[in-house]
């Protein structure tokens, strides 16, 4: 059989694209990303996975100018012919004869395969009489059958690696790019920028234990600005990597600096991607990204090629759900290493997916380092349960930062502007909802200069928020001074890189308190700060945000809040480094949390995850779930008035059939700037039904450039449930 004579796609023959999946293996092999027989097996898939296309009617097909559906009168699928060819004398064992069957059965998901494999008994014996090869026997089908429910590990890695192999072949992208750059540009471009080219330089201890324990699942509590993301590079090292945050803004801070700093060469765009919902829109506004590559550059980051990538949870972790198709990610990051920063931030769902989605892993042999400055104990617990020794390291000695006051009432505006009246400085004040925040802002704006209070949270539009961040990241670097109150919520919590002088906060956690202090005195250079309280800490907050028995209200932990409280009264004074540590583990344990809202919450999510099988959900289904928020993009009536023509232009471009994909993307982009994200209650009904059909709702709202965000409807809602509550 000359498959030369056969064609896999209108431009390709069977023996060409086989060949390329061959090519693509070979490289994945060369690579070290596989083991010899892991190897064997991925050859035999990549080599007899489209035989099947031999058949008449999909050469019919695929060589009409015409579009042509499957019959499925007359046609067997290809994936299930293919079976005929593959024969048990290749292998050394039955299982590997199946797991090789198992992925070439199912490199396609368009039909039920085993149904077709069964029903369809004629037409593939006919095949087989014109063609050769075997049938395929009823208990192989059974067994494959039972295959798809072990989640084997190999099985796993070989059915992902075909899918990687295939659609890299169909797709004609570079499967993987080599990290051989990461280790050398640390040590050359960063050591010597850094520690401006001293003859004792050296990495410090946190970095140092990083490059200890390259080969292992590490978790290490470090103080802010130690240099945790270094820490992660180094453990990285010159191994394909991912690094995943929770916050957009903090996942583009850390692309540019890899890109600024370590990357300094022309092979930008070999090296590193960025994978969140705005990846496109970011790269459109960087140098190194030419407008005529954006797109590949962004492809490369879409199909997991590059050696680096920084990402956020949901673009990589949605595997867990087991969708068709789940394992080309899973085996992906199964021979790569996975840097989690801040587990802390993640909610109870979010933290489900994420220990779930490290359990499999670590199974079929990937890596990971959390790194972080809080770790509750009950989290490690949970870790430690799925997936084992973890080898922890604790980096928490140092200077001491923060002089604290509790203050055991709720949080106003009078202490913040007596404070500031008095002694001006960087000053943070952090809300736990947008509704707070926005009455801080305005209490504190009626008082000051308007040049003198900002405010940022989640629910500006994308242009207004885009100025804020950039704002605040330039005000909050240690060498800037000034006089100047920012306002905000959660989003400056985590994984900012900014430097205040005081902060005045309401409490949430500890965790979140912790994270909060770390955006005041970072460095530890403003000892001067220290003799008087430099950190405000309001204890009391409104009790309909705290979560109740039957899980309908609040959306902060009443018990870990409870326990956080309990920690905290009574202490005025310095707090050293490696005393929010140990306050964290006395109070956070997995006995005092047991039995909270957030851990039958985690566990429920959890319990979800493992009973779920492949194939339940298909990958439309997990997009839309797994951040489990229903939320719109519309833009505010004002903002659509005062920019009405630009955002018909860019409409039209939508909706024109000149403009090219590109031309599009653009528009799309630019429009979206003049959106902002919010809860589904924070729409009128009519609105929210709406916004299920329109790209771009005008929604009749409050909005203002200085205060965002406001509803301007009223309705009966779950408290806690809607825009309120996040960020």
């Amino acid at each position: 059989m000359n498959l030369n004579h056969y064609f896999a796609k209108p431009d390709k023959t069977v023996r060409a694209h086989t060949d390329d999946l061959l090519k693509h293996a070979e490289t994945l092999n060369q690579l070290g990303y596989l083991d010899e027989s892991l190897y064997k097996l991925l050859q035999i898939c990549c080599e007899y996975h489209d035989y099947g296309k031999i058949n008449d009617e999909f050469q019919k097909r695929v060589s009409s100018d015409q579009k042509v559906r499957f019959n499925a009168d007359k046609e067997v699928a290809h994936n299930v012919l293919s079976l005929c060819f593959v024969k048990k004398a290749y292998f050394s064992n039955i299982e590997d004869y199946q797991r090789a069957c198992y992925a070439i059965l199912n490199h396609h998901h368009y039909i039920n395969n085993f149904v077709e494999a069964k029903e369809k008994k004629a037409l593939i014996e006919s095949f087989v009489d014109q063609h050769g090869g075997q049938k395929i026997k009823r208990g192989l089908i059974e067994d494959l059958k039972e295959l798809k429910q072990q989640n084997d590990a190999q099985t796993i890695r070989l059915k992902g690696l075909l899918h990687k192999c295939d659609y890299a072949a169909s797709g004609g992208y570079e499967i993987e790019y080599p990290n051989d750059f990461l280790l050398n540009s640390l040590h050359d471009n960063l050591l010597s920028g850094w520690k401006k080219k001293k003859s004792d330089a050296s990495w410090n201890d946190l970095q140092q234990f990083s490059m200890t324990h390259q080969d292992q699942n590490i978790m290490a509590i470090a103080n802010t600005g130690m240099g945790k993301t270094e820490a992660g590079l180094l453990w990285i090292g010159d191994n394909k990597g991912f690094f995943i945050l929770p916050l957009r803004t903090a996942i583009n801070a850390i692309y540019d600096r890899v890109v600024d700093q370590i990357i300094l060469n022309e092979k930008k765009a070999q090296r590193v991607a960025l994978l969140h919902a705005d990846t496109l829109s970011y790269y459109l506004g960087k140098d190194h990204v030419k407008e005529d590559g954006v797109l590949d550059y962004a492809k490369k980051g879409r199909h997991l090629s590059m050696p680096l990538t920084i990402s956020t949870l949901d673009q990589l972790f949605n595997f867990v759900y087991k969708y068709n198709g789940f394992e080309l990610k899973l085996a992906t990051l199964g021979y790569s290493k996975i840097v989690i920063d801040e587990i802390q931030a993640y909610s109870p769902d979010l933290l489900a997916y994420l220990i779930s989605g490290l359990e499999a892993i670590v199974k079929i042999g990937g890596k990971f380092a959390i790194l972080t400055a809080t770790l509750p104990p009950f989290i490690k617990d949970y870790l430690e349960k799925a997936v084992g020794e973890i080898v922890v390291g604790k980096f928490t000695t140092g200077k001491t930062r923060h002089h604290l006051n509790v203050i055991e009432k709720e949080m106003d505006a009078t202490v913040v502007t007596d404070h500031f009246k008095e002694k001006g400085g960087k000053t943070l004040v952090i809300c736990n909802t947008v509704k707070k925040a926005q009455a801080m802002y305005d209490m504190l704006a009626e008082t000051f200069d308007s040049e003198k209070v900002k405010l940022i949270h989640s629910k500006f539009t994308k242009n207004d928020r885009k100025k804020k961040e950039k704002a605040i990241l330039d005000f909050g670097k240690t060498d800037v001074t000034g006089d100047e109150i920012w306002v905000a919520t959660s989003i400056v919590e985590a994984s900012l890189d900014i430097d205040f002088d005081y902060l005045f906060t309401e409490l949430n956690d500890l965790n979140g308190l912790f994270q909060r202090l770390g955006r005041v005195n970072r460095k530890g250079e403003k000892n001067h700060l220290l003799d008087a309280p430099n950190c405000y800490v309001f204890t009391e907050i409104d009790e309909n945000l705290l979560t109740n028995e039957a899980g309908t209200r609040g959306f902060i932990d009443r018990q870990i809040y409870q326990l956080s409280k309990g920690a905290l009264l009574g202490f005025e004074g310095l707090l050293p480094e490696d005393q929010k540590v140990e306050l964290i583990e006395a109070a956070l344990t997995r006995e005092h949390v047991k039995g909270s809202t957030f851990d039958r919450d985690y566990r429920k999510y959890k319990d979800y995850i493992e009973a779920l099988y492949v194939g339940e959900m298909d990958l439309k289904q997990v997009q839309k779930m797994f951040r489990n928020i229903i939320s719109y993009s519309v833009i505010p009536q004002r903002v659509y008035d005062e920019n009405e023509i630009e955002i018909e232009a860019l409409q039209q471009i939508l909706d024109g059939g000149d403009a090219d994909y590109l031309e599009k993307v653009k528009a799309r982009e630019a429009i979206s700037g003049f959106t902002v994200s919010v809860g589904m209650y924070d729409l009128s009904k009519a609105d929210r039904q709406k916004a299920m059909r329109e790209e771009f709702l005008v929604a009749n709202c409050n909005y203002s450039a200085e205060r965002g965000f406001e509803r301007d409807v009223v309705e009966e809602v779950l408290e806690g449930v809607g825009g309120d509550m996040f960020y």
